[in-house]
C-alpha cells in the first residue's frame, strides 16, 4: 500500500497558481475549494490529498507532520522561522515584496519607531539589523490606516502594485525581501516517504523551470 501524501494549500491566489504546477505531476483537485465546503480534497491520484487551510497555518501543519508538503509565501515562512521543515523549491508564483511604508513626505522620527505589522518577527529582525529600536504594534489588517491615525510611524507589509498604499497617502520605503511562494516539506516525511515526495518535487521543479 502506498503511503498517503498530504499537501497543504491556502485558498485564493496561491491555490490557483499552484494547481498548474501540481498538474505537471498528475495531481488535480477533484473539488474547487472556492465552492466546496470540504477542507480535505481528493485528487486524481488516490493516495494524494490536499488540505485547505489559512496561509499562515501552512508552515505549522508541515512542521508538525499534519501535512507532508505545503505551499506558502516566503513572507509567512520568514515569520514562522522554518522549524521542522525544508524549503525545497521557489515556485516563482504569487510574487510581491515585503517593504516598509509610511506617509508621503513625512520623515521617520529619530529614536524609537512605532511599527504596525502582522509580520512581528520579520520587523524585529530587520530593524535590529539596522540598529533601530522599535515598538511593534501587531495588526491583522488595514495596515495603511495606522500611520494615518497616528498609531504608528510606519508599517511593514507585503506590497504588490502599491496602489493601496498610494490610495491612502502612503509610499513604499525600504525593500526588505522579495516574496514568492515556496514548496516546503516536513523533515520526517522526507525520510519516510522519500520516493513519493521526490517524484512530486522533481515534476514540479521541471514545471517551474519551463515557466
Amino acid at each position: 500500500m502506498t503511503d498517503t501524501i498530504t499537501i497543504a494549500l491556502s485558498k485564493g491566489r496561491i491555490f490557483k497558481e499552484t494547481m498548474p504546477l501540481l498538474k505537471a505531476a498528475g495531481i488535480e483537485a477533484l473539488d474547487d475549494p472556492e465552492t466546496s465546503r470540504k477542507l480535505i480534497l481528493d485528487t486524481t491520484i488516490d493516495h494524494i490529498k490536499l488540505v485547505i487551510i489559512r496561509a499562515t497555518d501552512v508552515p505549522t501543519y508541515v512542521q508538525y507532520g499534519a501535512a507532508d508538503l505545503g505551499v506558502v509565501g516566503k513572507d509567512v515562512l520568514m515569520e514562522h522561522g522554518g522549524d521542522g521543515l525544508y524549503e525545497m523549491l521557489d515556485l516563482k508564483i504569487a510574487c510581491c515584496k515585503l517593504m516598509t511604508a509610511g506617509l508621503k513626505d513625512v520623515p521617520l522620527p529619530e529614536g524609537q519607531l512605532k511599527v504596525a505589522t502582522k509580520f512581528v518577527n520579520c520587523a524585529r529582525n530587520y530593524f535590529a539589523e539596522q540598529g533601530r529600536q522599535i515598538e511593534v504594534i501587531k495588526l491583522y489588517g488595514s495596515m495603511e490606516l495606522a500611520p494615518i491615525v497616528g498609531l504608528a510611524d510606519c508599517i511593514v507589509d507585503v506590497v504588490d502594485t502599491g496602489n493601496t498604499l498610494r490610495a491612502n497617502g502612503l509610499v513604499p520605503q525600504e525593500h526588505m525581501a522579495d516574496i514568492s511562494s515556496r514548496l516546503v516539506v516536513n523533515k520526517a516525511s522526507m525520510k519516510t516517504k522519500h520516493d513519493g515526495l521526490k517524484q512530486i518535487l522533481d515534476q514540479v521543479a521541471a514545471a517551474v523551470d519551463k515557466g
